[in-house]
């Protein structure tokens, strides 16, 4: 039965990797588990954003796999959950304790607005739309990106010197362990271990737990620093859910139209492009791109994302997006949806299971990202910079960018920008096509709220 769903064999692949990959892709973004509640909790309930994470990742995860047949999963996206927290509800909303309420319907909207746009094929047109040699740069560019979000997360690399970036202490029981568990990794990979990726991760948090045992990594709540070991003290905390799930209040949007839409345009904005550099990224590291640089059944992967959106505010928590973590299980061998269907039951597990999934550390999981970024960033040598300087600019600035900006969206404004500048300077204006003309407007745009600071 799985294999004729999922076509196994076809993608040359078998249950055992997928069910792998599937964990691995997990372990590798559960922290978000963590991370949502702390973040959103500042204007929400936090058990109740708990909650809607696992149960909006799990469905809208559900859907990519059994709609689109990827190995990509889905959850509450990064920097979009501060834009929800910081800036709307205590900046902009002044921290009105209802303030959560006009954000989620925001994000509902916005949702609505992509279902839309991926039934008319408009995010599909732009992922397809996007010339190859880009394509490559944006893979690239979010292999570096991830590499650079494991070294921050498990502290290998910080601002906290004289200069934009440091190398860490090494004195840091978190930054020593997260480099073995990357040569844990890499050594497993040549013996050609079987999931080598998810062993690694496990065996870090191992290493931890003696460190944590022996003294050496000392817990600190005040610093950040919590305990390796699972706490199942707190129990289960479902009912919180009440206090987020169909909260949205559509007479605020209406009674400050103008507002409203700002807002919501932000967050189309930065869901939109990240959306788009992530499964072009996972989806070239998979091999799944068509020759001409096409994905099959681009359509449905990004109705997953709109719908997982929709319910996430349904449900209570900010933009729900595609991991770029997925490529995690990519690099352990996930070819197919039945990689996300474990995923996805993961999430819904961790509801009864999460002290043992949250207790699973960033120095734990940084080794895979910094792995899944050297995989990832192999996608630079298919890039041809010797041939026209627009698609040579455009792959340079995706690359470039995204780690330099922390941002997938941000890379890809700047390799637009240019692409089609340089075309126009040049002489090739005829080479834009209608769909790259949109967007480069769309960016335009984004530009000139930057500039005059109206957000």
């Amino acid at each position: 039965m799985l294999e004729k769903y999922f076509k196994l064999k076809e993608h040359g692949t078998d249950v055992r990797t997928e069910v792998m990959a599937g964990l691995t892709t997990f372990l590798a973004m559960a922290y978000i588990l963590a991370v949502n509640p702390s973040i959103l909790g500042t204007v929400m309930n936090p058990s109740g954003v708990f909650v809607a994470t696992a149960i909006a990742s799990a469905l809208a995860t559900f859907v990519m796999a059994f709609l689109a047949n990827y190995p990509i999963a889905l959850s509450a996206g990064l920097g979009l959950n501060a834009y929800f927290a910081y800036t709307v509800c205590l900046g902009e909303l002044g921290g009105d304790a209802n303030a959560f309420t006009v954000a989620l319907t925001a994000v509902f909207v916005e949702g609505v607005i992509f279902i839309v746009m991926s039934l008319f094929k408009f995010r599909e047109s732009i992922i397809n739309g996007i010339p190859q040699n880009m394509k490559l740069g944006i893979s690239a560019g979010i292999g570096l990106f991830v590499a650079m979000i494991g070294l921050v997360n498990a502290g290998v690399i910080n601002n906290t010197g004289a200069t934009t970036l440091n190398l860490g202490d090494f004195s840091d029981p978190s930054v020593t362990l997260c480099l073995i568990g990357f040569i844990i990794i890499l050594v497993l990979v040549h013996y050609n271990v079987r999931g080598a990726v998810l062993i690694g991760i496990l065996l870090t948090w191992v290493l931890g737990m003696i460190a944590e045992a022996t003294g050496w990594y000392v817990v600190n709540p005040e610093a950040g620093v919590y305990s390796v070991f699972p706490n199942f003290s707190a129990g289960l905390q479902l009912s919180g859910l009440k206090d987020t799930a169909f909260k949205l209040n559509f007479g605020w949007a209406a009674s400050h139209l103008v507002q409203f839409v700002a807002i919501t345009f932000s967050f189309l904005y930065v869901d939109l492009f990240d959306t788009i550099g992530t499964v072009v990224g996972v989806a070239d590291k998979a091999n799944l791109l068509n020759e001409d640089g096409t994905l099959p059944r681009v359509g449905k992967v990004l109705m997953a994302d709109a719908i997982g959106t929709t319910a996430g505010a349904l449900l209570g928590t900010s933009t729900v997006t595609s991991f770029v973590e997925s490529s995690a299980g990519v690099a352990s061998g996930g070819r197919t949806g039945l990689t996300s269907v474990v995923t996805g039951l993961m999430f819904l597990l961790s509801l009864f299971l999460s002290p043992i999934f949250l207790a699973i550390p960033s120095f734990a999981t940084s080794p895979a990202l910094i792995y899944v970024g050297m995989l990832m960033l192999q996608s630079a040598t298919k890039i041809h910079f010797d041939g026209d300087i627009a698609d040579s600019a455009g792959a340079y600035l995706a690359l470039l960018m995204m780690p330099m900006t922390y941002s997938i969206a941000t890379g890809i404004m700047f390799a637009i920008l240019a692409w089609v500048l340089l075309k126009v300077f040049t002489g090739k204006a005829k080479d834009v096509s209608p769909i790259m003309w949109v967007i480069f407007v769309l960016f335009a745009l984004r530009i000139v709220v930057l500039v005059t600071g109206f957000q």
